[in-house]
Parts: structure tokens; sequence; C-alpha cells
């Protein structure tokens, strides 16, 4: 099982309330059997003028997306935060996030962390005029370190304990667990039918 506990690396500011998921990766891209290839279609319809911040020089390979509120707002399509991830982003700071994309996100190992207001806006600033600026946010504590500032962030305790104990991956832990499930498959009478 894979722990998350700090993310290091520069940071991408994405200003705009009520993003929605139809934004961050259009409907259009949805027919894949797979979610490979979808990072390079993150933000499509928005990046038509190649000055996105997806598409700026100074924020490729950045880890860490500071948005403002209700981001990943509209359909649950788990097609967003698979876009975001495979674009490059590891973490998502904000003002506020829908519920059912945070949640897409925590199963992938995305951690959605809140802010206030005022302080995303302070960072998003720093980050047009500084974008070299490494960023580090801390699972354990709840901070984020940008310079000489501490941002203090929020998140559900229980999402928080999920990601620094590995227990995100749902499928890490049926392998861990690949023993305790044979057990308990073995002595299931319908489960011996089956296989006679």
């Amino acid at each position: 099982m894979s722990k998350i506990e700090r993310i290091t690396g520069r940071g991408l500011p994405l200003r705009g309330n009520d993003i929605d998921t139809d934004r961050i990766i259009p409907a259009r891209f949805l027919r894949c059997v797979t979610f490979d290839g979808l990072g390079e279609h993150v933000f499509a319809d928005d990046r038509q003028s190649g000055q996105h911040p997806f598409d700026l020089p100074q924020y490729q390979g950045a880890k860490i997306l500071v948005v403002n509120a209700n981001f990943g707002c509209g359909s649950s399509r788990e097609h967003a935060p698979q876009a975001i991830a495979r674009w490059g982003i590891q973490a998502i700071v904000g003002e506020s996030f829908a519920e059912i994309f945070a949640g897409n996100c925590l199963a992938m190992g995305v951690p959605c962390l809140t802010a206030a207001p005022e302080q995303v806006q302070a960072l998003q600033r720093l980050l047009e005029n500084q974008p070299s600026t490494e960023l580090t946010l801390d699972l354990q504590t709840l901070t984020l370190r940008a310079g000489d500032q501490v941002i203090p962030l929020t998140m559900a305790e229980s999402s928080r304990q999920m990601l620094i104990s590995g227990q995100w991956d749902a499928c890490g832990q049926l392998l861990a667990h690949r023993d305790k499930i044979h057990e308990v498959a073995a002595r299931l009478p319908y489960v011996q039918w089956a296989i006679r």
C-alpha cells in the first residue's frame, strides 16, 4: 500500500470559482476504455489560446494545483481527476471542492485540501509572480510551506488517515490481504460449490 505523507514541487495557480468537471475534461474525451492519454486533454476547450496555466512553460512539471471555490462541481465523472493526475498533478489545494470530485481524487491518492480564501488567493498571486517557488504539502501537519510562508490546511480526518496509512489504495489493500481473503473464501460453502 502506498502511503502519501508529503508532496513537494512547484505549484500551478488556476483561478476561477465553480470550475466544473466538463471544463476539466470535456465529454467528447469520455469514450476511452482506459484513462491513458487523458492528461493531454485536461482543460482542452479552455486551452485554445495556448495561454492557459496548463500550457504555460513556467508551470510544466508542477505537482500542486491551487484552485478557488467549488472546484470539480458538475457531473461525477472520474475522468476529471484522472486527467488532472495524468497531466502530473499530485495534490490540489483550494477554497472548496465538490464532494464527489474530492472523493474520486481520494480514491486515486490525490489529496484535496482546503485553506482560507484569502490564503489561497495570496498563494495564487505568489505562484503567478514567482512560479519557481517550491511548495511542500505535509499531510502529517496539515500545512503547506511556500517559501517562508506556512499555510494551515484542512481536510476530513478520515481522508487524511486513509492517505497517510495507505488505505486509500483499495487494490493495494486487497493484495496486501490476499491470504486472509483466500482463508475466508475457503470457509464459504457457496464459494466452494462454485469451484466444483
